[in-house]
């Protein structure tokens, strides 16, 4: 270590460890605070170093519980922008708010850090002086990690006297308020209730506070960068009505992705955010803000520009979509190919703009539900990694573990159905039409009202269409052309957090979902276009009750291809003890549809022989990425671990939502599986009182290979000599001790010295096997068990 590292560690510790200046104002002793300026021109020294020796610390350290709208104080430092923004106490997340708040979306409710500070936004660098003293002992950053110094992580198996619960009240000091804080919970620096830094890591980011913590400017574009950015924004800025129209279709679909050109050969993809601008390509972007992205952008004109996403990418918000030229032939064909006009341009009105139904419907249906398909990944992810990184009563509408099938757009494009969508339209309003401040209660008596005249008007019709011996079969479900991997997706809700991943993961499920493109489009319109995390109770609450009508008319779809006596049945077994309102609505949303299927049945468990159809009927596009094949572990190995899927009971009652297992081969090579614990309902049709609804017995376990879910709650690591012993513990689980001595047994604890260590080889595995899936995970929910 040099002399000046030596000096600087020795004068932090000796001001920190005295209270020289309790009490006294910071303004007198550093001057007044002002926001700095801390960005160094791209290939500067002092860039340089930030981004090769300072950056990856933060990555790494401290954007893994600092990157969403739920990160502590809302302090996100996953990018330059988030880490001079600051800190804030007030809450994104707060259910019980009577109107709707402020929003406070980095990137977009504020340009410049003087702008954050007049919302409410405190720093957490030192705005004062800028000298040595100044910049450590008035910068929050350096005073918690020399607080995290001198009160070291307590040598304790459970850590104790912290509280890491998600809903936990949020202790957000500003810099005049930290003397208090560190007096009140002296071992609550950062990183919070984590090991500490090594040696290395804290003398880097405190001789990087010292110097005044300068970051980078942003990363300019290549030039091969630029030529394509240019090539999509001249095809989404066309002047035609047909240019404009599509352009906004693909923008309120694809503005929370990080787009990527695949084309490009990139070791590490640079990825893109597609946004609503008042200024053509060619000039600098300036960013239309609204609460939903349909909201008047109050300019004559809307361009949609690409700009480089400035943060660290992370797992939880990480939505990637391919931009290459097949894409592009996709859409000119799907269109811009077909024979149609847009004589006038859809008004931003919220009865408009908020109906895709109503906006859209001079595009062809065809080329909206294919658009939706292509990448239906995508789409399905943005319902549950969007803007909502906690939302235990949005997901308590679906169960833990289902898989989604679509109707094929080419089978069902037909005249008579496009006029059916048309004149539907009054039918498939949607909630987002009442904006963020909502009364729940009368309007859900509306909206149930106007979703059971579509549900009676789409059974008629397709009474109707079903009939003189046409009958519904798997023929209609959308094979994804025998190449498109995203014809079969599956769903894993993690109580307030959920996954979706392609292909028919894990044991068969108790239920499934048939999306025809009416369902969803309607989903994307109330769960990510029509949602806002800043709204109010009624809007949350209203949203949450109206996916209870679609998550219902999905499965009925799928129902709907069983033996016409089990129908009714089957859906009602996933309901049960279920109120006498929901037991009409599904006698309405069942029993209309009355034609017989096609589909061929030859046991007395139709579901299973069902999905056993469509698993035959899908083959070509089912990935194996998640099965527990070509592990590098022997055969017996291989087969005891897939005995795991098979682990069903009240005993995994202590297993956590998401743990993820590193398990070393005896050949010495490393391979990281997720094992998810499902969770059973009696049903889901309960608002707020979801225990009561639990059926423990019905518990069951999916281990697969790989990442899936972003926020791990337990690390284990162990040698493929062990795996034995492991999965006898699992099927031998009965109470809270056993669990323990699971941990015990395997466990990389939160505690444990070697958790940075680990942290680091999980996230190089990941990024290593899925290069452009790959974001950093999540530690809000790692558990202290």
């Amino acid at each position: 270590m040099s002399l000046r590292k030596i000096f600087l560690l020795c004068l932090v510790t000796i001001f920190s460890g005295c209270a020289t200046y309790a009490g006294l104002n910071f303004d007198q002793l550093f001057g007044e605070p002002q926001v700095r300026e801390r960005r160094a021109d791209i290939g500067s020294e002092a860039s340089n170093q930030f981004l090769d020796d300072v950056k990856p610390i933060i990555n790494n350290r401290c954007v893994v519980c600092h990157a969403c709208y739920d990160a502590p104080c809302q302090l996100k430092m996953s990018s330059v922008e988030g880490i001079d923004r600051g800190a804030s106490k007030a809450l994104v997340y707060e259910g019980t708010r009577l109107t709707a708040t402020t929003p406070t979306r980095l990137f977009e409710d504020a340009d410049t850090t003087e702008q954050w500070r007049a919302l409410g936004f405190h720093p957490v660098l030192n705005e004062r002086d800028q000298n040595s003293t100044a910049n450590i002992e008035a910068g929050l950053v350096a005073r918690l990690l020399v607080q995290k110094e001198e009160h070291p992580l307590p040598d304790q198996v459970q850590l104790e006297g912290f509280d890491f619960a998600t809903d936990r009240d949020q202790v957000c000091p500003t810099i005049e308020e930290l003397d208090q804080y560190q007096n009140d919970y002296p071992t609550w620096g950062m990183p919070y209730g984590m090991p500490n830094l090594s040696e290395q890591e804290y003398s880097t980011l405190i001789n990087w506070l010292n110097d005044g913590a300068i970051m980078n400017k942003a990363i300019p574009l290549t030039f091969e960068q630029q030529t394509l950015v240019n090539v999509y924004e001249a095809l989404f800025n066309g002047d035609s009505h047909k240019h404009q129209l599509v352009a906004r279709y693909v923008y309120e679909h694809l503005y929370l992705s990080h787009l990527y050109f695949s084309e490009l050969d990139d070791a590490k993809p640079r990825f893109f955010t597609l946004v609503r601008s008042a200024t053509p390509p060619g000039q600098p972007v300036k960013r239309i803000a609204t609460r939903r992205p349909y909201d008047d952008p109050q300019v004559a004109r809307v361009y949609y520009r690409l700009i480089p996403e400035q943060g660290t990418i992370v797992d939880k918000t990480h939505m990637p979509f391919a931009l290459n030229e097949q894409r592009m032939r996709h859409w000119q064909s799907w269109f811009f190919s077909d024979d149609y006009q847009v004589e006038t341009l859809p008004s931003y009105d919220a009865d408009v703009a908020a109906n895709p139904m109503t906006a859209f419907t001079a595009l062809p249906v065809k080329a909206r539900f294919k658009f939706m398909l292509d990448n239906a990944q995508n789409t399905i992810s943005a319902f549950i990694k969007g803007p909502v990184c906690r939302g235990q009563l949005a997901l308590n509408v679906i169960n833990d573990h289902f898989w989604i099938f679509f109707l094929d757009p080419d089978k069902s494009d037909l005249p008579e159905v496009n006029a059916f969508y048309r004149a539907q339209q009054d039918n498939l309003k949607l909630p987002s039409e009442l904006e963020s401040n909502t009364l729940p209660i009368t309007n859900w008596v509306s909206y149930s009202r106007q979703q059971a005249r579509y549900l009676a008007a789409k059974s008629d019709f397709i009474n109707q269409t079903f009939k003189d011996g046409q009958y519904l079969d798997t023929n209609l479900i959308w094979t994804g052309n025998g190449t498109n991997p995203n014809a079969a997706l599956t769903i894993f809700r993690h109580f307030d957090s959920a996954s979706v991943v392609r292909g028919m993961v894990g044991e068969q499920p108790k239920t499934a979902w048939v999306l025809d493109y009416a369902l969803l489009e309607r989903i994307h319109y109330l769960l990510v276009a029509g949602f806002d995390v800043y709204g109010n109770f009624g809007h949350q609450l209203i949203t949450r009750m109206f996916m209870d009508f679609l998550r219902l008319e999905g499965e009925s779809n799928f129902v709907a291809l069983l033996p016409r006596d089990v129908r009714h049945k089957e859906q009602s077994s996933w309901y049960q003890n279920q109120s006498s309102q929901l037991s009409d609505y599904l006698q309405r949303n069942v029993k209309p549809f009355d034609q017989p299927t096609q589909v061929p049945y030859h046991t007395n468990d139709p579901k299973k022989e069902l999905f056993d159809i469509l698993q035959h009927k899908l083959e070509p596009i089912l990935t194996d990425r998640y099965d527990i094949v070509s592990t590098g572990f022997s055969a017996d190995n291989q087969a005891l671990l897939r005995q795991i899927n098979h682990i069903k009971g009240e005993g995994l009652r202590p297993i956590p939502q998401i743990m993820m297992l590193m398990i070393e081969s005896d050949k010495g090579h490393q391979q990281l599986f997720t094992l998810l614990h499902n969770n059973a309902h009696t049903n889901i049709s309960s608002l707020f009182d979801e225990e009561s609804n639990r059926d423990y017995a019905h518990d069951s376990l999916t281990l697969v290979r790989g990442v899936i879910g972003s926020y791990p709650a337990a690390y284990l690591s162990l040698e493929e000599s062990q795996i034995p012993a492991l999965v006898n513990m699992l099927k031998n689980m009965r109470s809270e001790d056993d669990y323990v001595k699971l941990l015990d047994a395997f466990s990389i604890r939160r505690s444990n010295p070697d958790f940075w260590s680990f942290s680091d080889s999980v996230h190089r595995w990941y990024q290593q096997d899925q290069p452009i899936e790959f974001g950093l995970l999540d530690y809000n929910r790692f558990e202290n068990r």
